[in-house]
């Protein structure tokens, strides 16, 4: 078998068989294919495309290019959520916690954000201490003992999906729908995962800008759970305005702290709600969406979700002080009202200019390796539909010295749109 011939076959429209696909997987993983062969490879998909199961083997073949976690041992039904990265989505520091605390064991293997779509690892490395590089063995124990993990991917997960990543950045196939969902669904798979909730995120601070783009990807990662043996629902939801109010490492946490106290904006808590009662649902812990969310809300309101949490982080090195007092977490030296210039309705809040300032100002990071500083970002004030005085906040800026921002101030007023007639507001899901 030759790379060449199975470059060829992609590249005239035919589809591979299983084991051309594992012999190109093992061929990228020991590096016995060179980079431009895989390079080429990944054109001719972006080009032609994959059939379900063809998107199935590669999936299958990446998440067994390494370590492959079984946590049947450890819990009755591993259950995992995903995120496809968006402007102030904090969500898995409120969903764990909560699901956790209403008895589904939750370990779940996170990333750093790249652009402007923040890591979760970069946001709880915010709290002092808090340890993101668990082996395989504290992993498993700490999800025994307490029922929650939430830590960095290990090196040995998956990594043929990694190094082909890194060629897709730099070949212009990273919108590949069958690569992004075999990428998203191998590591899923390498982590343990039996039933996964996929949150797509849709709209103008996503990867997916538009429904048909979502749907197209939500629908090749359900037929690799079907092919594969897992259960997975996928949600499409609105990234056309941040979710909440918090943009940025530390003031995303502090935001998420609140909403486990029964506080927050109603936007993120009615997102994390939903996306909850899905995981209690496949997880098996309640029939219907219905009981699963009055678990959920009872797991907030008894303080369970938010006790859940302390325990995540007391378990990983992190100092609990800076949990139960937020005010403690690292602050930014300046901070700045930006006001509205007029009155009327909001007709858009465009996450991904609040996301790339974000960026500018150290919140987030263009390559892997840049220095996160997790003291700046925004608190969005306003919401598409609301009707705004002049004069009202509508964003304020969390800065430090030597920052741009200057240039952030002028890239924030761009970033809200007006009408004079009232507008609807976004919805928080789709489908």
């Amino acid at each position: 078998m030759r790379a060449v011939d199975i470059i060829i076959k992609k590249r005239d429209r035919q589809e591979l068989s299983r084991a051309e696909i594992e012999f190109f997987v093992k061929g990228l993983t020991d590096g016995s294919i060179p980079d431009y062969q895989v390079s080429a490879w990944a054109m001719a998909v972006l080009l032609n495309g994959m059939t379900p199961q063809e998107t199935t083997d590669l999936t299958l073949a990446m998440a067994h290019s390494g370590d492959v976690l079984d946590l049947s041992g450890l819990v009755e039904i591993a259950v995992d959520k995903h995120s496809t990265g968006g402007v102030g989505d904090k969500t898995s520091l409120v969903v764990l916690p909560v699901v956790a605390a209403c008895g589904l064991p939750v370990g779940k293997m996170s990333g750093r954000g790249l652009g402007f779509s923040g890591g979760t690892l970069d946001k709880l490395e915010s709290i002092p201490g808090y340890r993101v590089d668990l082996t395989t063995e504290e992993f498993e124990r700490q999800l025994q003992e307490i029922g929650l993990v939430l830590t960095g991917q290990s090196k040995n997960l998956a990594p043929a999906d990694g190094l082909l990543y890194a060629l897709r950045d730099v070949t212009g196939t990273v919108q590949s729908i069958p690569l992004i969902a075999s990428s998203i669904m191998s590591k899923k798979i390498a982590a343990g995962a039996q039933a996964i909730v996929l949150d797509v995120k849709v709209g103008r601070g996503a990867f997916m800008k538009d429904l048909d783009q979502a749907r197209a990807l939500a629908r090749q990662m359900i037929s690799i759970g079907e092919l594969a043996g897992r259960r997975v629902v996928t949600l499409l939801s609105d990234m056309n305005q941040p979710l909440g109010n918090a943009v940025g490492n530390a003031l995303e946490v502090r935001e998420a702290i609140v909403t486990l106290q029964g506080g927050g904006p109603a936007d993120l808590g009615e997102h994390c709600l939903h996306v909850a009662a899905h995981m209690l649902v496949l997880g098996r812990c309640a029939r219907d969406l219905e009981s699963a969310r009055r678990m959920a809300v009872q797991a907030i309101a008894s303080g369970a979700a938010f006790e859940k949490f302390c325990l995540l982080v007391e378990a990983q090195g992190g100092d609990v002080a800076f949990v139960h007092e937020p005010q403690k977490l690292p602050q930014a030296e300046f901070v700045e009202v930006l006001a509205a210039e007029r009155a009327g309705y909001l007709s858009g809040v465009d996450a991904r200019v609040i996301g790339e300032a974000a960026v500018a100002l150290g919140a987030g990071r263009l390559r892997k390796g840049d220095p996160i500083d997790h003291t700046v970002g925004f608190l969005v004030h306003a919401r598409v539909g609301d009707r705004i005085q002049a004069g009202q906040p509508l964003i304020t800026i969390h800065a430090n010295r030597g920052t741009r921002q200057a240039k952030v101030r002028g890239a924030l007023q761009e970033a809200f749109e007006w009408s004079d007639d009232v507008v609807r507001a976004l919805p928080l899901f789709y489908e």
